[in-house]
Protein backbone atom coordinates (compact mmCIF):
# COMPACT_ATOMS: atom_id res chain seq x y z
CA UNK A 1 0.00 0.00 0.00
CA UNK A 2 2.12 3.32 -0.93
CA UNK A 3 2.16 5.92 2.10
CA UNK A 4 1.06 9.29 2.24
CA UNK A 5 4.30 10.69 0.84
CA UNK A 6 4.04 7.87 -2.26
CA UNK A 7 0.19 9.36 -3.38
CA UNK A 8 1.69 12.80 -3.12
CA UNK A 9 4.22 12.28 -4.85
CA UNK A 10 1.95 10.58 -7.98
CA UNK A 11 -0.71 12.93 -7.70
CA UNK A 12 1.88 15.81 -8.39
CA UNK A 13 1.15 17.31 -12.00
CA UNK A 14 4.66 17.36 -13.26
CA UNK A 15 3.92 15.47 -17.06
CA UNK A 16 3.47 17.57 -20.15
CA UNK A 17 2.11 15.11 -22.59
CA UNK A 18 2.38 11.57 -23.21
CA UNK A 19 3.12 9.95 -26.79
CA UNK A 20 0.59 6.97 -26.46
CA UNK A 21 3.12 4.54 -29.10
CA UNK A 22 6.60 4.54 -30.81
CA UNK A 23 8.83 2.13 -32.36
CA UNK A 24 11.72 4.80 -32.16
CA UNK A 25 12.41 6.17 -29.21
CA UNK A 26 12.89 2.85 -27.34
CA UNK A 27 15.77 0.23 -29.52
CA UNK A 28 13.61 -2.84 -30.12
CA UNK A 29 10.84 -2.29 -28.21
CA UNK A 30 7.57 -0.62 -28.86
CA UNK A 31 7.11 1.93 -26.24
CA UNK A 32 5.06 5.38 -25.31
CA UNK A 33 7.19 8.78 -23.99
CA UNK A 34 6.47 9.82 -20.74
CA UNK A 35 7.44 14.13 -20.97
CA UNK A 36 8.24 15.72 -17.76
CA UNK A 37 7.83 19.16 -17.74
CA UNK A 38 11.27 21.65 -16.90
CA UNK A 39 14.45 21.44 -17.36
CA UNK A 40 17.71 22.77 -16.13
CA UNK A 41 19.67 23.50 -19.74
CA UNK A 42 18.29 25.87 -22.01
CA UNK A 43 20.21 24.27 -25.58
CA UNK A 44 19.95 26.07 -28.52
CA UNK A 45 18.95 23.22 -30.85
CA UNK A 46 16.16 21.53 -27.98
CA UNK A 47 12.83 21.43 -30.07
CA UNK A 48 10.95 20.38 -27.04
CA UNK A 49 10.77 24.42 -26.48
CA UNK A 50 6.97 23.96 -24.86
CA UNK A 51 8.28 21.25 -22.47
CA UNK A 52 10.76 22.89 -21.35
CA UNK A 53 9.06 26.34 -20.56
CA UNK A 54 5.99 24.83 -19.15
CA UNK A 55 5.14 25.79 -15.73
CA UNK A 56 1.85 23.73 -15.99
CA UNK A 57 1.43 19.68 -16.59
CA UNK A 58 -1.34 18.39 -17.99
CA UNK A 59 -0.94 14.71 -15.97
CA UNK A 60 -0.05 13.60 -12.60
CA UNK A 61 1.76 10.37 -12.31
CA UNK A 62 -1.24 8.13 -10.91
CA UNK A 63 -2.41 9.60 -14.46
CA UNK A 64 0.50 8.25 -16.21
CA UNK A 65 -0.32 4.76 -14.69
CA UNK A 66 -4.03 4.64 -15.33
CA UNK A 67 -2.61 4.93 -18.78
CA UNK A 68 -0.53 2.00 -18.78
CA UNK A 69 -3.01 0.01 -16.85
CA UNK A 70 -4.83 0.15 -20.18
CA UNK A 71 -1.45 -0.95 -22.14
CA UNK A 72 -0.15 -4.20 -20.70
CA UNK A 73 0.17 -6.59 -22.53
CA UNK A 74 0.68 -4.06 -25.96
CA UNK A 75 3.31 -2.00 -25.01
CA UNK A 76 6.80 -3.46 -24.06
CA UNK A 77 8.47 -0.77 -22.49
CA UNK A 78 8.12 3.32 -21.14
CA UNK A 79 10.45 6.15 -22.07
CA UNK A 80 10.67 8.91 -19.23
CA UNK A 81 11.73 11.80 -20.84
CA UNK A 82 11.52 15.59 -21.24
CA UNK A 83 12.33 18.22 -19.87
CA UNK A 84 14.97 16.39 -17.76
CA UNK A 85 12.79 13.60 -16.56
CA UNK A 86 15.44 13.06 -14.07
CA UNK A 87 14.99 16.55 -11.89
CA UNK A 88 11.90 14.70 -10.38
CA UNK A 89 11.97 11.95 -7.73
CA UNK A 90 11.23 8.83 -10.15
CA UNK A 91 11.41 6.04 -7.77
CA UNK A 92 8.23 5.03 -6.97
CA UNK A 93 6.87 6.13 -10.68
CA UNK A 94 9.40 3.43 -11.28
CA UNK A 95 8.61 0.93 -8.77
CA UNK A 96 4.96 0.72 -10.15
CA UNK A 97 5.83 0.80 -13.83
CA UNK A 98 7.95 -2.18 -13.02
CA UNK A 99 5.32 -3.97 -11.18
CA UNK A 100 2.88 -3.58 -14.37
CA UNK A 101 5.52 -5.64 -16.38
CA UNK A 102 7.21 -3.13 -18.09
CA UNK A 103 10.81 -2.16 -19.10
CA UNK A 104 12.23 1.40 -18.60
CA UNK A 105 14.53 3.72 -20.85
CA UNK A 106 15.30 6.81 -18.94
CA UNK A 107 16.35 10.10 -21.55
CA UNK A 108 18.58 11.93 -19.61
CA UNK A 109 21.39 15.08 -19.80
CA UNK A 110 23.35 13.48 -16.73
CA UNK A 111 23.30 16.54 -14.26
CA UNK A 112 21.52 14.72 -11.44
CA UNK A 113 23.53 11.90 -10.30
CA UNK A 114 22.48 10.48 -7.13
CA UNK A 115 18.78 10.58 -8.50
CA UNK A 116 20.14 8.42 -11.16
CA UNK A 117 22.56 6.47 -8.99
CA UNK A 118 19.67 5.51 -7.14
CA UNK A 119 17.50 4.39 -9.70
CA UNK A 120 20.50 2.19 -11.33
CA UNK A 121 20.87 0.30 -7.99
CA UNK A 122 17.43 -0.02 -7.10
CA UNK A 123 17.33 -1.95 -10.33
CA UNK A 124 14.50 0.03 -11.81
CA UNK A 125 15.91 1.09 -15.37
CA UNK A 126 16.78 -1.12 -18.08
CA UNK A 127 18.06 1.31 -20.82
CA UNK A 128 19.83 4.85 -20.45
CA UNK A 129 20.17 7.71 -22.87
CA UNK A 130 22.42 9.94 -22.50
CA UNK A 131 23.30 13.03 -23.88
CA UNK A 132 26.58 14.65 -24.40
CA UNK A 133 25.75 17.81 -25.29
CA UNK A 134 29.00 19.32 -25.84
CA UNK A 135 32.94 19.10 -25.49
CA UNK A 136 33.85 20.91 -22.06
CA UNK A 137 34.95 23.70 -23.35
CA UNK A 138 32.06 24.17 -25.35
CA UNK A 139 29.39 22.91 -22.53
CA UNK A 140 28.06 26.04 -20.91
CA UNK A 141 27.77 27.92 -24.24
CA UNK A 142 25.52 24.86 -25.82
CA UNK A 143 23.50 24.28 -22.70
CA UNK A 144 23.36 27.62 -20.55
CA UNK A 145 24.44 25.41 -17.51
CA UNK A 146 27.67 25.04 -15.48
CA UNK A 147 26.82 21.43 -14.86
CA UNK A 148 29.99 19.57 -17.29
CA UNK A 149 31.21 18.00 -13.96
CA UNK A 150 28.39 16.23 -12.41
CA UNK A 151 27.95 14.94 -16.23
CA UNK A 152 31.05 13.74 -16.76
CA UNK A 153 30.45 11.77 -12.86
CA UNK A 154 27.85 10.09 -14.13
CA UNK A 155 28.93 9.22 -17.44
CA UNK A 156 32.10 7.60 -16.15
CA UNK A 157 29.47 5.77 -13.07
CA UNK A 158 27.66 4.35 -16.46
CA UNK A 159 30.58 3.09 -18.30
CA UNK A 160 31.99 1.42 -14.88
CA UNK A 161 28.30 -0.16 -14.37
CA UNK A 162 26.35 -3.14 -16.11
CA UNK A 163 23.51 -1.56 -16.98
CA UNK A 164 22.74 -1.35 -20.63
CA UNK A 165 22.75 2.48 -21.81
CA UNK A 166 24.10 5.03 -25.00
CA UNK A 167 25.90 7.87 -25.38
CA UNK A 168 24.20 10.02 -27.86
CA UNK A 169 25.01 13.97 -29.48
CA UNK A 170 22.33 16.20 -31.46
CA UNK A 171 24.84 17.77 -33.88
CA UNK A 172 24.11 21.71 -35.19
CA UNK A 173 26.95 22.59 -37.49
CA UNK A 174 27.28 26.10 -36.44
CA UNK A 175 27.07 24.77 -32.82
CA UNK A 176 29.89 21.49 -32.68
CA UNK A 177 32.28 20.99 -35.97
CA UNK A 178 34.14 17.81 -36.37
CA UNK A 179 37.07 18.97 -34.11
CA UNK A 180 34.31 18.80 -31.07
CA UNK A 181 32.80 15.69 -31.82
CA UNK A 182 36.35 14.14 -32.34
CA UNK A 183 37.30 15.63 -28.54
CA UNK A 184 34.67 13.60 -27.41
CA UNK A 185 35.18 10.61 -29.12
CA UNK A 186 38.65 10.68 -27.65
CA UNK A 187 37.20 11.59 -24.21
CA UNK A 188 34.56 8.21 -24.49
CA UNK A 189 37.63 6.35 -25.56
CA UNK A 190 39.64 7.35 -22.78
CA UNK A 191 36.79 6.50 -20.28
CA UNK A 192 36.43 2.60 -21.51
CA UNK A 193 33.73 3.34 -23.45
CA UNK A 194 33.51 0.51 -26.08
CA UNK A 195 29.95 0.64 -26.99
CA UNK A 196 28.13 2.48 -30.48
CA UNK A 197 28.22 6.70 -29.86
CA UNK A 198 25.29 8.05 -31.87
CA UNK A 199 25.10 11.47 -33.44
CA UNK A 200 21.42 12.75 -33.90
CA UNK A 201 20.87 15.54 -36.97
CA UNK A 202 19.06 18.74 -35.99
CA UNK A 203 15.71 18.78 -36.36
CA UNK A 204 14.79 21.94 -38.28
CA UNK A 205 11.48 22.86 -36.67
CA UNK A 206 9.79 26.19 -35.58
CA UNK A 207 9.94 25.83 -31.88
CA UNK A 208 13.27 25.36 -31.28
CA UNK A 209 14.79 27.42 -27.82
CA UNK A 210 17.66 29.20 -29.95
CA UNK A 211 14.89 29.93 -32.69
CA UNK A 212 17.58 29.00 -34.92
CA UNK A 213 17.73 27.15 -38.49
CA UNK A 214 19.81 24.54 -40.03
CA UNK A 215 23.03 25.10 -40.01
CA UNK A 216 25.27 27.55 -42.45
CA UNK A 217 28.36 25.09 -42.01
CA UNK A 218 28.86 21.30 -43.22
CA UNK A 219 29.78 18.60 -41.96
CA UNK A 220 32.45 16.32 -43.19
CA UNK A 221 32.03 13.37 -40.83
CA UNK A 222 34.98 11.56 -42.79
CA UNK A 223 37.06 13.59 -40.54
CA UNK A 224 36.16 11.60 -37.18
CA UNK A 225 38.08 9.57 -35.33
CA UNK A 226 37.64 5.67 -35.61
CA UNK A 227 38.39 4.96 -32.38
CA UNK A 228 34.55 4.02 -31.47
CA UNK A 229 32.52 3.30 -33.79
CA UNK A 230 30.12 5.94 -34.71
CA UNK A 231 26.54 5.80 -35.59
CA UNK A 232 24.56 8.58 -37.44
CA UNK A 233 20.60 8.39 -36.99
Amino acid sequence: MNTDKENSLLNNKIVYDITKFTHLDYPNHLACVIWFKGCNMRCDYCYNKDIVFAKDANFSLHDVLDFLKQRVNLLDGVVLSGGEATDYDLVELCKEIKQLGFKIKLDTNGTNFKNIQLLCKSKLIDFIALDYKAPAYKHKEITKSNKFNVFSITLQYLIESSIDFEVRTTVHADLLNEEDINYIIKDLKSRGYTKKYYLQKFLDTQNNIGDITSASNSFDDSLLLDDIEVVWR
